[in-house]
């Protein structure tokens, strides 16, 4: 029998695996670090330059001392035994270090600065692009891997910006420079050296592709990780109430291990790089020495040459290993550039048209003609449904799970488009206004209220930021929310955590009212926003909603069919099409649907 553990973790591996997330097939290319690099650009007229001269003056100094050393030190003042001259040598060396310490103090502040302010700008441009996408895009994708690309794959290229990218331009200067220094000093001795990068660049060009996909796969497991973290986090009642502890953790155990061996796998062929540089810095200091004595016997060189070589050869194996450090760090930018560009480069499904128009003021008429709406392509959620809903109605929409309610709903504010036929809203198309205009004219409350961190007046005027705190009290009042909220240990200024677990369910309900009146809508779309609340409170509600609905259209959604007697019209909705329509004392006499499902929740409540 399979053991109960790795049952669990082969269930884990399953649930992932139509995960959206996958190793992207796309060749290394400079054109898309290009890109990632624009982001640089409103800093290229002051933390840029600033940090470039400082390089290009630690860069000198670095070139310039060697010679000094070597060539001036010891083949001119030592073996002159001129004693003035080498107390200025020794006191310029000191200088030019000290040089080389402030600017690369300041190159290291500035590169610091530039790199914050990018990751920053980043950031908050795939945070706010993430804002504008459409609701299909939440739909295939989990809170967990959009939390990833947001702070993971972002904060990986912090390393690349504040380090990567002034040490590529410090290092390949110093290369070139290190080069011609080598080559004017010694032709022969520093092309034998060379012989050995063809090596050490054959292998490491090898290795490419293979450790760009390791980072790829690190940041697909850090994905699924922080989805099931989520997820746990979120569902951790259900998790207790059904003792299933030990089985989470199996579950959790299993993805955090295919976390840390991603992660063991490409740091281990990161670390590649090190010995394969150490490799080719040991073949060439023993061709240095072979080949270099064998120089200086022959009087082709000098003792100082030699030495000035020495130290030219040893600063010339540094760069080489940081540019390998620097294109890990770049193989690690693109894996997560691609999946930061993949969510840039996604565009909304509802997007407003360049000609969209701004409605203002409506008056609330809507329209549905031949609307036939599907979620995936696969099953028809609208069937050519065609309505009226005239301004200032209520209208209730009834019917089973899955009819197509709250599809309905959804498509009044825009959060899906039909994919055929026309919804309109006082006569204009919703694909020719701006999703702006609109969704300020309309309020919704949800069955499942979201609270946000915060105070009780925070979360009200969520609604409508510019409100006042007297009218923020007035629409709680009008909901019925002001008892409860005057008995919480600081009122309307009481601290409440995310999703309000402080709060009872009826409780978050009112303020998600209180919020939606206060923003005062031409539409108000109530989504079983009664389900959670006491019949007591209902019935209050019922009384506040006959005066704040006046001159609004409301849409109420219900399974709870007492809060829609009064409604002006009601639709009744069977697997997407409209199969009654009427008042309630019109359907009541009709005796079809309507009337069954009245009789059958009547008889439900007599026998309890």
């Amino acid at each position: 029998m399979k053991n109960r553990k790795a049952e669990i973790h082969e269930n884990a591996l399953k649930r992932f695996q139509y995960s959206t997330d996958q190793v992207i097939e796309k060749p290394f290319n400079w054109k898309q670090m290009l890109r990632l690099f624009s982001y640089m650009k409103p800093y290229r007229k002051n933390l840029l330059p600033l940090a470039i001269l400082m390089v290009i003056i630690n860069t000198a100094v670095r070139l310039i001392i060697p010679i000094l050393i070597g060539v001036y030190t010891l083949d001119k003042a030592l073996i002159d035994g001129n004693t003035g001259m080498l107390t200025y040598l020794v006191l310029l060396i000191f200088g030019l270090y000290a040089a080389s310490y402030v600017a690369n103090f300041f190159r290291i502040k500035w590169m610091n600065q530039l790199g914050q302010s990018v990751i920053y700008d980043l950031r908050k441009h795939l945070f706010t692009h993430v804002q504008g996408l459409s609701h299909r895009f939440f739909d295939q994708r989990s809170a967990g891997s959009i939390l990833v690309r947001i702070m993971n794959d972002i904060n990986s290229l912090q390393e690349l910006f504040t380090n990567g990218v002034i040490n590529l331009l410090m290092d390949m200067i110093l290369l070139i420079g290190i080069f011609f220094i080598l080559f004017s000093l010694s032709p022969e001795l520093t092309l034998a050296i060379m012989v050995i990068l063809p090596i050490m660049f054959f292998i490491s060009t090898s290795l490419r592709r293979n450790i760009r996909r390791s980072w790829q796969t690190v940041r697909i497991k850090q994905s699924k990780l922080n989805s099931h973290l989520n997820e746990s986090i979120q569902g951790i009642r259900v998790t207790q109430s059904f003792t299933q502890e030990k089985e989470n953790m199996a579950f959790f155990d299993g993805v955090n291990n295919e976390n840390y061996e991603s992660w063991r796998v490409a740091s281990q062929k990161n670390a590649m790089f090190r010995p394969l540089v150490e490799l080719t810095n040991a073949l060439g200091t023993a061709v240095l020495i072979w080949f270099g004595a064998s120089l200086i016997q022959g009087q082709s060189i000098s003792i100082g040459v030699f030495v000035s070589f020495a130290f030219y050869l040893g600063m010339f194996w540094e760069p080489i290993s940081r540019l390998g450090q620097v294109y890990n760090q770049l193989l690690m930018g693109m894996a997560s550039s691609e999946r930061i560009f993949e969510f840039l480069d996604e565009k909304p499904i509802v997007a407003e048209s360049e000609k969209a128009i701004d409605l203002k003021d409506i008056k609330g008429h809507i329209e549905f003609e031949n609307v036939v709406f599907s979620y995936d392509a696969k099953r028809t959620a609208l069937k050519g449904i065609s309505l009226e809903m005239k301004a200032g109605q209520t209208v209730a929409l009834v019917g089973h799970t899955g009819s197509g309610k709250t599809t309905i709903a959804n498509l009044i504010s825009r959060f899906y488009d039909p994919t055929d036929g026309t919804v309109k809203i006082d006569g204009h198309n919703l694909r020719d206004v701006s999703l702006r205009s609109l969704r300020h004219q309309i309020s919704v409350v949800l069955q499942d209220t979201f609270i946000f961190s915060g105070t009780i007046i925070e979360n009200i005027r969520f609604g409508n930021p510019n409100a006042t705190d007297e009218q923020v009290k007035k629409a709680a009042e009008a909901v019925g929310a002001n008892s409860f909220i005057e008995k919480l240990p600081n009122g309307y200024e009481t601290e409440v955590e995310e999703r309000g677990n402080i709060l009872s369910v009826g409780e978050r309900q009112l303020l998600s009212f209180a919020r939606a009146l206060l923003a005062d809508p031409r539409i108000l779309i109530l989504d079983e926003a009664t389900a959670s609340i006491d019949t007591e409170t209902e019935v209050k509600i019922q009384e506040a909603l006959k005066t704040l609905l006046e001159g609004r259209t409301a849409i109420i959604i219900a399974h709870r069919l007492s809060t829609i007697r009064e409604s002006d019209n009601i639709f009744v909705l069977d697997h997407g099409e409209i199969i009654e329509q009427g008042n309630h004392q019109q359907l009541m006499n009709h005796k079809g649907e309507y009337y069954r499902l009245v009789k059958a929740q009547f008889n439900m409540l007599n026998a309890v």
